[in-house]
């Protein structure tokens, strides 16, 4: 196995496992009194995400050698998926699920950026073709996770915004 499929595999089981988590984290919340949000644009997501890691399988000869400082920045990356993930505990999810009346987690990273995981994952999208000179890979994908990204933003602030009365209240302002 070269190094390439190795990091390819590492997301692609990375991913898997987020989505069990996510699932185990949906089903307790909507048990909760939770409501998913733009339901239909969840599957936007999936479709990108595998198409990613399938453009960068079929199109990135197996031997290409990485740009070290690249993959170091994306491993970094993972270490601020994680921090988002365990900031968030039991309400992270990769779907668009608001708990009413529960107030916004400040800690972790959300003390400085309203949406890091957003950050992290449009990084991602396009530092990991980066650092295997897909650079057509990761223009294309950040694109469409732009789009994507930009409207799911304003369906979660939205959200948000009308989940309870507090949760302006309880909101610190930023800049």
């Amino acid at each position: 196995m070269t190094l390439f499929h190795a990091v390819l595999l590492f997301v692609a089981l990375q991913r898997g496992g987020e989505l069990l988590l996510s699932r185990l984290n949906t089903a307790q919340l909507l048990r909760q009194g939770a409501i998913e949000i733009d339901r239909g644009g969840y599957k936007f997501f999936i479709v990108l995400h595998v198409a990613w890691l399938i453009a960068l399988l079929v199109t990135v000869p197996a031997e290409t050698a990485p740009s070290w400082p690249l993959l170091g920045l994306f491993g970094m990356l993972q270490a601020g998926r994680i921090w988002v993930i365990l900031s968030l505990g039991r309400r992270w999810t990769t779907r668009l699920i608001v708990l009413p009346n529960a107030s916004l987690v400040m800690s972790g990273p959300y003390r400085w950026l309203r949406h890091p995981n957003y950050l992290i994952v449009a990084a991602e999208v396009a530092i990991l073709p980066l650092a295997f000179a897909a650079v057509a890979i990761a223009i294309g994908f950040s694109a469409c996770n732009g789009l994507l990204l930009a409207r799911r933003i304003r369906c979660e602030d939205t959200a948000l915004g009308l989940a309870s009365y507090h949760i302006r209240e309880t909101l610190p302002h930023r800049n």
